[in-house]
Parts: structure tokens; sequence; C-alpha cells
């Protein structure tokens, strides 16, 4: 189809130079496509280089622990993308010999694997016809047909993954995947789209209409809800009280400062001296906060005021397992949530100078 032929063209002219395209190996193309899932290309990159220098193979990723895992994420944010992809990963390694699938029922089986992460693994490493639909191919093909479905809904989706079937090139279906990745990266963007330099200007509806930057439809998403939090720096002997994060839901199994949700921020020493005493410990709590900051997930948003704290009477931890005492040289072994590793590398930049003394 001439629609292909032209995006083609404009690819072997213009594609990205990204270290995930240095070849076609499928745990490779896996790796870079979780992390790329809302994470902007060039975030991705040092955290790709890094983390292959470490797991250059899915072997190796299978074989390391959670912690270690997730040490080699932190900073990317979405962690339950980590965890389905490590344990993904060792799905394959047990069930697949290591090699991943090159079938959709059987890659699609796999733990974080959905329809684009499919589509993109099976069409880069293994040249099979396969869509790959993601934010940027619904922005292009809504702009290409003048699609007024909003491209949030489960039905639009399903309409451009048809579209992209009926122009799909079976002899390169990898390159025009990770072409229409980079004409909505580059050109077809979300405000102010370049089509004075698009190679499809003359197959687009919107262009023609001159509807381009009104579409494609998108509802507004929903304001993230706001949740006070109150932490507690709590230190003894340079060392300080750490609590690890239940197993599932958010942040699952990453570190922080002892932390507990409040209604009002005038609450948070009061609960805070409640919550430490379930670990153990007595300690009083400063009126103010030495630190406040604020972390937007999507869909809520923490408003963290991290308060020092004096030990009164320092006694043995219930949970060894979810509670330590540790210094700050110990943390670089650990993973911290969100704001907790701003707080985390405040103190080890401060050599805990601003911490009162037990």
């Amino acid at each position: 189809m001439e629609l292909a032929k032209a995006l083609l063209k404009w690819y072997d002219e213009n594609s990205r130079e990204l270290p995930w395209r240095q070849d076609q190996e499928p745990y490779k193309i896996w790796v870079s496509e979780v992390m790329l899932q809302q994470t902007r290309v060039e975030a991705v990159k040092p955290y790709y280089e890094r983390w292959m220098a470490r797991f250059p193979t899915l072997k190796e990723l299978a074989q390391a622990s959670a912690e270690e895992v997730l040490q080699y994420w932190q900073g990317l944010g979405y962690y339950s993308r980590v965890r389905n992809l490590h344990q993904g990963v060792r799905e394959v390694a047990e069930a697949y010999g290591g090699l991943v699938p090159d079938e959709r029922d059987k890659i699609i089986t796999l733990s974080g694997v959905g329809d684009y992460t499919a589509g993109a693994i099976l069409s880069i490493a293994y040249n099979k016809p396969e869509p790959a639909v993601d934010g940027n191919v619904l922005r292009v093909f809504s702009r290409l047909f003048c699609l007024d479905e909003d491209i949030t809904r489960p039905a639009a989706k399903k309409q451009v993954t048809q579209l992209v079937a009926t122009v799909l090139p079976y002899d390169r279906p990898g390159d025009f995947n990770q072409a229409l990745m980079d004409l909505g990266a580059l050109i077809c963007t979300p405000k102010n789209p370049g089509c004075s330099q698009c190679p499809l200007d003359q197959f687009c509806m919107a262009y023609k209409e001159n509807r381009q930057r009104e579409l494609p439809v998108r509802k507004k998403a929903a304001s993230p809800r706001t949740v006070k939090v109150a932490s507690a720096i709590v230190q003894s002997e340079g060392l300080f009280l750490l609590h690890k994060r239940p197993a599932k839901g958010m942040l699952a199994n990453m570190w922080e400062f002892p932390s507990v949700e409040i209604g009002d921020e005038h609450d948070g020493p009061e609960q805070l001296e409640s919550l430490l005493c379930q670990f153990g410990q007595q300690a009083f709590i400063e009126a103010m906060p030495v630190m406040e900051l604020t972390h937007t997930f999507s869909h809520r948003q923490w408003q963290i005021a991290f308060y020092s704290c004096q030990i009164v009477q320092r006694g043995d931890l219930p949970d060894s397992t979810n509670a330590i005492w540790a210094s700050p040289g110990e943390w670089s072994a650990l993973s911290f949530a969100g704001p907790h590793r701003k707080m985390a590398a405040y103190l080890e930049n401060t050599v805990t100078a601003d911490m009162p003394e037990p």
C-alpha cells in the first residue's frame, strides 16, 4: 500500500538511533517496550543501558532478586511494570527454556504482556505482521482517518488496531510499527504537529480538513486525589528506622521511612507517635516537619511531611523482615519508594547534621 511505502521511505531516512534498535533480540525489545510505557525516550536511554549492563540476558534477569531488580528500575516509576516484567521473564525461563515465544497465544499469557507489548515483540523481533498500537499510533491514525471516537475508550483502540492491520506491510511489520512510533514522536505530535514535514500528509484526512489540532479526541483525565502523609525520620546511633511496604499495592516491596496517611496536617506528630509504638519504639516527634514534598502518581498525589523524631526508648523490632535499622552507607542496596528516595538523598548529603542526637 502507498501509505506504508511512504512511511517506510521516511523511516529509512529519519529513524531515531536508539540503543534497543541495535539488534532484534526479543528480550531486549521486551525490556525497552516496558520501560517506554509512560516514560519519555530520552529518560529511558540511561536506564536501559544500565539495565543491560547488569542484566544482559533473560536468564540473568530471571535469576536476580526482586530487591535488586527494583534497584535498577528505581527512578522510572510505575513499579508494577518492572514487577510484571520480572515475573514474565521467570515464566519464560521456566515454561519456554528462556526463549521468548513467537506466537501471540503464548506470549500474551505472560505477566505484564498486553496487546501492545505482544505486538511490538512479535513484529520487531520475529517479523510477524502484528499491529502494536500505543498512544502515538492512536494519535496518528485518529488524524489519518479523522476518527471522532475518544481514544481512551477500548472501541477506539480496537478500531485503530483494525486500521493498522489493513495497511501493515507483511515484509517489514516491525519497521512499520517503529516508523509509526517515530512519526508520532517527531512530527505528528500532540500539539502543533509538523504537517508540512509529514510523509503522510497526502493520506491524512485531518490535514485535508484542517482538523489536525482538534484530533485525537481524548477525555480529560481526572485530577489525582490528594493524600496527606506524615513520615518519621528516626535516628539512633547513626542508624535510621526503615519500613518495607506491603508486597501488594502501590510501591510494593519498596523501602520508606515509617509513614502514615493523615486527615489533617496537624495530626502528623501524634499519629507518628502511635505508629512508632507499633514498631516497638518510643520517640518524641518534633512539631514542625524538616521537609515537605509533593509526589504525584497517576491517580493520587502525596503531600508528604517528614518529621524529625528523637528516640526516648529504643525497643526490639517486631518484624525484622519488614523493618530494619540501617545506616546511610547501606541505603544504596535498598529501593526507596517515591519521595522517600529524595529524603534519603538529603540525609546522605547532610550527613545527618541537622538531625537531633538521641
